[in-house]
């Protein structure tokens, strides 16, 4: 069942929009009719090619989408550790980890948070 469109002037983008909403609402043009099934049922028609439909758009698919370069497979890497017992190792290890982990950050104190958020209440 088709539906009537009821252009707005008001909201018409572009000039070209305008005018011809302002024809409609004058009667001059006739409003285009809409039929929203009709057109979702050709979209499903064409929403799927032909070769898609056969054998050879798997073909087609694999083909476009290979890799045109040889990709080498990741070798695993083991490492196993000996237990040393010596409890200096693992706190070697903590600091080395916790140091990763704060790289490229300042640090964060009250003062500074004090500051962010006079920053960022508003000016009246």
């Amino acid at each position: 069942m088709p539906d009537e469109v009821k252009p707005n002037v008001n909201e018409a983008p572009t000039h070209d929009a305008q005018l011809a909403a302002e024809n409609i609402a004058a009667g001059e043009e006739k409003a285009p009719q809409v039929d929203f099934e009709a057109d979702y049922a050709a979209a499903q028609k064409l929403s799927v090619s032909e070769i898609d439909r056969t054998g050879e758009g798997a073909k087609a698919a694999e083909a476009a989408t290979a890799p045109k370069y040889e990709v080498s497979k990741p070798e695993e890497t083991r490492l196993e550790t000996q237990a040393t017992g010596n409890p200096d190792d693992f706190a070697d290890m903590a600091k080395d980890v916790a140091g990763s982990r704060n790289e490229g950050v300042a640090s964060i104190d009250d003062d500074l948070v004090q500051k962010a958020f006079e920053k960022g209440e508003a000016k009246s």
